[in-house]
């Protein structure tokens, strides 16, 4: 009988324990304010021993499961993102050894490739391509302390500004949905990215941008972004579209953490605020116009500030300049599409492109690669819109010129993803994914 008395105490004793433990990582959990934290902040608070790496990346892979609908999303590495915490939290032992991220959860697009995790670049065909080595832009992110938790979606392949990707998804409808209002769209390509952050998920993450990529997802989400000059940033461990164009960049909640980032992944110590007095700002009024009421209020605001600050602001009239760019900003990309990704399919996934273009899921994508990048076609003036719609036949041309123009140049700053297929609807429905075609784990 006394045998089984000093058991029962061991036991209680040790489930007291869990019980203490368990209770102790909530309050730590809950002491973790991701609705206002920053990247920076966040290293700054670990490197003082406010709360452990661990506590933070389990509130964001917590926060990350409880907003299925946001798609943002295509895998989510929970175990290895805990893991990593946990061996920075062992790791750190005093405040001289802080790293410029040290602890802190990054998000990372996944045309992005990371190491151990799937890098489909957001198509089925490359679902199951698992690259050994991280991409350099990732690897210095590490380098300085951060912690991956995980791949973002985007618009299929990176051919697209809405993110609506019918590849993949955890919520119960297609594409990346804006955080502030799941019925319309989060931008693109990098519209995970763009998603989470807006969603207080993920205080930062790297996205890429050819033609607005980074730029488009934090315009619809209120995030910051940078589209760093080609070449600043490395392309290699990138699934590309165009070598001319492409480029890695930072997105995140503040420019400060963009210019952390930046800092980490170009090189350069910390750059002290310029002065702008003198400086001569020239504004092209064509863009914009059909701005919302709240937009332009907004952005006259914004331009109100600059002048305060000694800026002069230089009306600008340049008639051809959406023309101008028109001809050669899409062509360009299409141009390079085949050859670059052909390079890109031989070196890492080693499949042929015939064999992505046969997996592509999203109808748009499926349309620009079977009638222009694959016949390696290139479009002609009318095409404005290329990325987002299949090739036209002459019966359909007019049709879909109507459809573009009500996209390119939106009345609002966000579309909805139901007005969107009501105003394109030679768009067949999505398929329904099976469940091999997306993971959250």
């Amino acid at each position: 009988m006394r045998h089984v008395t000093l058991r029962s105490s061991a036991t209680s004793f040790f489930l007291a324990g869990v019980m203490a433990c368990a209770v102790s990582h909530a309050q730590a959990q809950s002491a973790v304010d991701l609705d206002h934290l920053t990247a920076a902040q966040a290293a700054s608070d670990l490197c003082a021993g406010k709360y452990k790496s661990a506590d933070l990346v389990a509130a964001v892979i917590a926060r990350a499961k409880a907003r299925p609908e946001l798609n943002a999303f295509i895998t989510l590495d929970e175990a290895g993102a805990m893991k990593a915490a946990r061996a920075y939290d062992a790791a750190h032992t005093r405040r001289a050894s802080c790293k410029p991220l040290g602890g802190v959860p990054i998000a990372i697009k996944d045309n992005i490739e990371v190491a151990g995790l799937p890098a489909s670049a957001g198509t089925p065909a490359l679902k199951n391509y698992v690259p050994s080595d991280d991409a350099p832009v990732v690897a210095k992110l590490r380098a300085a302390g951060a912690i991956i938790v995980g791949k973002t979606n985007m618009h299929e392949l990176a051919f697209g500004v809405t993110g609506y990707n019918t590849g993949f998804k955890t919520g119960a409808e297609f594409g990346v949905r804006n955080a502030y209002d799941t019925t319309k769209i989060a931008g693109g390509s990098s519209s995970g990215n763009g998603a989470a952050i807006a969603a207080h998920i993920i205080p930062a993450a790297i996205g890429t941008d050819t033609g607005g990529s980074v730029r488009i997802p934090c315009a619809f989400n209120g995030c910051m972004s940078l589209r760093p000059t080609v070449g600043r940033y490395s392309q290699a461990g990138v699934a590309p579209i165009s070598h001319t164009r492409d480029t890695p960049g930072p997105m995140a909640g503040s420019m400060a953490d963009v210019a952390l980032l930046d800092r980490i992944i170009a090189g350069g110590g910390r750059i002290d605020a310029a002065s702008l007095k003198g400086v001569r700002l020239g504004l092209v009024a064509a863009t914009t116009a059909n701005l919302d009421d709240d937009t332009k209020a907004a952005f006259g605001a914004a331009i109100d500030k600059l002048k305060a600050a000694g800026v002069t602001v230089v009306d600008v009239d340049m008639p051809k300049l959406s023309e101008l760019n028109g001809q050669v900003a899409f062509p360009v990309a299409l141009y390079e599409a085949y050859d670059d990704m052909v390079a890109y399919l031989k070196r890492g996934p080693k499949i042929s492109i015939e064999e992505l273009a046969k997996g592509i899921s999203s109808p748009d994508v499926k349309g620009t690669y079977d009638g222009l990048v694959i016949p390696r076609k290139l479009p002609g003036p009318i095409i404005r819109s290329s990325m987002r719609n299949p090739p036209m036949t002459r019966r359909s041309r007019p049709r879909v010129r109507r459809c573009n123009s009500s996209i390119a140049r939106p009345s609002r700053t966000t579309i909805s993803t139901r007005s969107y297929s009501r105003r394109c609807p030679r768009w067949p429905s999505p398929p329904t994914p099976t469940p091999a075609a997306w993971r959250i784990s």
